[in-house]
């Protein structure tokens, strides 16, 4: 296993870390057999791979051993991003054969937090993700970790992220607020839906606080004020996460309250 550091982490204010507890403490009451999680989006830039970094710092946080597969294989900005150094072989290494799964996972500076970085950019990317190798991998790192998250690429733009989530236990979808339009969002859970994929649940993603009272009181004043912490800088925070993820199960099915897509089979129906 590969030793790495990664060297830069951002700082999250309050109201961040606590939509991050909520998204994690969502995702334990999916169902325990609930592993393997993939995140997509609608298009580029919607603070998908930040979402995946962070609910795994989070996870790693409560003391789940959690792993982080970096599986844009086409344009991955995880390892510039967050700074991380000496990491050799990836992903692609891995899925096309040159190296055993030891090789390419990463053991990071953070406890509890692995990483398996993309790799150089293969020429068949939707044909290794959805090949034998890469479902394998899945398998036998649902045996070693408490969670495995699947950094996937938007699905509005190829078919990767359909493919990686047909064969993991769900899938979250990352939406920026204001940017996606609903019939955008519907067509990409359509897609999800089409290959039998668990859509576990939506996350809003940079919320303008101050565009959208009804967020920033809430978790600004009512966590600020009742638990001692400051609201000036709240105030200040431009972009906020809202994070919501529902179990699809039959017996529960917990309600988001800021999704732009709902989970609601009665509402694929509305939609058509």
């Amino acid at each position: 296993m590969q030793n790495v550091v990664i060297r830069s982490i951002e700082r999250l204010d309050f109201r961040t870390k606590e939509a991050y507890k909520t998204l994690r403490t969502n995702l334990s009451f999916a169902g325990k057999n609930v592993k393997v999680i993939s995140l997509t989006s609608c298009t580029p830039n919607e603070g998908k791979t930040s979402v995946s970094f962070q609910l795994c710092l989070s996870l790693a946080e409560s003391g789940k051993k959690t792993i982080l597969v970096d599986a844009d294989l086409r344009k991955s900005v995880l390892r510039g991003r967050y700074k991380a150094n000496r990491e050799k072989y990836g992903l692609s290494h891995y899925l096309s054969g040159q190296m055993e799964l030891d090789d390419v996972c990463c053991r990071t500076n953070v406890n509890n937090f692995d990483i398996i970085f993309a790799g150089p950019i293969p020429p068949n990317p939707s044909e290794l993700l959805g090949g034998d190798a890469f479902k394998n991998m899945l398998e036998v790192l649902r045996m070693k970790y408490d969670y495995v998250i699947v950094d996937t690429p938007p699905l509005g733009s190829v078919i990767d992220g359909a493919v990686v989530g047909a064969i993991c236990d769900g899938t979250v979808l990352v939406v920026e607020s204001g940017a996606i339009s609903y019939k955008f969002a519907q067509n990409v859970k359509e897609q999800l839906d089409k290959v039998g994929c668990r859509i576990l649940g939506c996350v809003l993603n940079k919320v303008n606080t101050k565009k959208n009272p009804y967020y920033g009181k809430y978790y600004g004043y009512y966590y600020g004020s009742y638990y001692g912490y400051g609201n000036d800088s709240a105030d200040e925070a431009q972009d906020e996460l809202m994070l919501d993820a529902g179990s699809k199960t039959d017996a529960t099915a917990a309600e988001t309250e800021t999704a732009a897509l709902q989970q609601s089979t009665e509402e694929k129906g509305d939609a058509k």
